[in-house]
């Protein structure tokens, strides 16, 4: 039998919890609404408490993060807008009362992960997964592995052209405004039309204006770290309409100015939709708990050369 690991995927309304090794091949599942952080670690660790051991345990977390091994910060929630979660140690907290290697990254970089290897990344040399949801967020994938740089990405809170004239809305994020997760996400389409955006019919103004602001912040991701793949999730881009209006506006954003099929006649297959649905993330932590452990053994058999 496989080796079974742990996978944590801590979202801003929900937590899951997996076992197992693969998709199709989880033996334990659990999902529960994120509640304070004390609660929430207790119920991940109680979780993993009563099923078998797994070999290591891999985190997902909404953030920002501190992702550096070398900081004594390492495994911490920092400066989130969720009350009661900044400055919340997660990873540390976990590793310490269950005794397992752990693995920590972003919600969407685990998310990226899986998709690259069990998904609809799979065979891309790279890729962005990128949620629209109620906020925007998104995880590279460059070879194998996870990009990070100085911190992670945090694309939901770049800057787009915002038309005021077209739309006076003044943004939702509650640090920049009208930066892109300000301008497009599901908060931001909620507060701006004072309605629940799944009430709102396909062919409401929301629809098209937020297709406008998400191909623009395609359009700087595609300039920037020029990815070979696109996997677009959450609950905005899962209406057909939003996703068929932003596929018809990167090109004309583009204007032919870079030479690639993909990113004209063949648009649909670089902005694709996901494999893995809503087990993306706790799958890609998972994948990251596997990761640490072929690491540990790879340095182990080097030092032993």
């Amino acid at each position: 039998m496989a080796p079974l690991y742990g996978g944590v995927e801590t979202g801003g309304t929900w937590c899951v919890c997996a076992l197992g090794c693969r998709p199709g091949e989880i033996v334990a599942r659990e999902q529960f609404p994120t509640a304070s952080p004390e609660e929430t670690l207790d119920r991940i660790a109680q979780f993993f408490e009563s099923h078998p051991r797994p070999a290591a345990l891999g985190v997902g977390a909404f953030g920002p993060l501190v992702l550096d091994e070398r900081s004594p910060r390492w495994g911490y929630v920092t400066t989130t807008p969720k009350p009661g979660w900044r400055d919340t140690s997660v990873a540390q907290v976990l590793r310490d009362r269950l005794g397992l290697p752990t693995a920590f990254d972003t919600d969407v970089g685990a998310a990226a992960l899986a998709e690259h290897r069990w998904g609809a990344g799979i065979g891309a040399p790279s890729l962005c997964y990128l949620t629209v949801g109620t906020g925007i967020g998104a995880g590279l994938i460059h070879g194998r592995a996870i990009w990070h740089g100085l911190i992670h990405p945090e694309v939901g809170h770049m800057r787009v052209p915002h038309d005021r004239e077209r739309d006076p809305f003044g943004g939702s994020c509650p640090v920049h405004g009208d930066c892109w997760e300000g301008l497009a996400a599901g908060s931001a389409i909620a507060r701006r039309w004072g309605a629940d955006p799944e009430e709102l019919p396909d062919d409401h103004p929301a629809w098209q204006l937020a297709a406008g602001y998400v191909a623009l912040g395609i359009l700087a991701i595609v300039s920037v770290a020029s990815p070979h793949r696109i996997v677009a999730g959450g609950g905005v881009l899962q209406r057909p309409v939003v996703l068929q209006a932003v596929r018809r506006r990167v090109p004309e954003l583009l204007a032919g100015y870079l030479d690639d099929p993909l990113l004209g006649a063949r648009i649909d297959d670089f902005i694709v939709t996901p494999a893995l649905g809503d087990d993306a993330g706790v799958l890609g932590a998972i994948a990251l708990a596997q990761d640490l452990v072929r690491g540990q053994a790879g340095s182990t058999a080097a030092e032993h050369r």
